[in-house]
């Protein structure tokens, strides 16, 4: 198995549009993984006490809508 390290010199080697691609792939490997961390999480229940809060938040109208918030940037 090649080192990090290595496969950085491999990478450094690559034209620029085969650089893209493969941060490209990296990007959707790295986001499927995210995914499936929260969806594991959900499952699990750990979560819960966000779900809870965020409602709690809603219901006591200490919210705003989204398009409200954006467009005070």
């Amino acid at each position: 198995m090649s080192s990090v390290s290595e496969i950085q010199a491999e990478i450094e080697k690559l034209s620029a549009a085969d650089q893209r691609r493969l941060a490209d792939w990296l990007e959707e490997m790295q986001a499927d993984a995210w995914d499936a961390q929260i969806e594991e999480d959900i499952k699990a229940g750990r979560l819960d006490h966000l779900i809870a809060q965020a409602e709690a938040d809603i219901a006591a109208g200490r919210t705003k809508p989204l398009d409200e918030v954006l467009d005070n940037e």
